[in-house]
């Protein structure tokens, strides 16, 4: 049976080091909601998306210019029966030179079709890849979510 992890991929005319740097700048491209750092091997970092999302990510592989991996290691989506369908997922972001451009393939291992959020988030992935992390690759600006204020992004985990 094929993978049904969900996975998107983009190719930018930017190095190998710009992509990397760029995905590691989480605030520049996916969330400014975000807490702690996401920088080196065994940072955490948790992301808010108003009351809706919560997740908590742990950099557990970094190849400099080459991979990254976050394991989600809690999480809470309140639009879903399970809440707590991503804790255990894995985001892996693997960076390759294609003749003069690079490619990034995303994959969130664990996200397939029989769950359900696999509509949405998948949605949202190919949002935040090809377009937010694509123009914050290219441009140096990307287009993530913007802060809330803390009364908004209140969530009981």
């Amino acid at each position: 049976m094929d993978n049904q992890d969900f996975t998107t991929t983009i190719l930018v005319d930017q190095t190998p080091k710009e992509a990397f740097d760029a995905i590691n700048n989480v605030k520049g491209w996916w969330t400014e909601n975000l807490e702690g750092s996401s920088q080196k091997l065994n940072d955490e970092f948790s992301v808010r998306f108003g009351t809706v999302h919560y997740s908590k990510q742990k950099l557990v592989e970094i190849i400099p210019d080459t991979k990254v991996v976050w394991l989600i290691t809690d999480s809470k989506l309140t639009f879903i029966k399970d809440q707590n369908e991503w804790t255990g997922t894995k985001i892996t972001f693997d960076i390759t030179e294609r003749g003069k451009q690079t490619q990034i393939r995303f994959t969130q291992t664990g996200l397939v079709p029989q769950i359900e959020c696999f509509r949405d988030c998948s949605n949202a992935w190919t949002d935040y890849i090809q377009n937010s992390l694509f123009s914050l690759i290219s441009t140096g600006k990307g287009h993530p979510t913007k802060k809330e204020m803390e009364t908004k992004t209140d969530i009981n985990v």
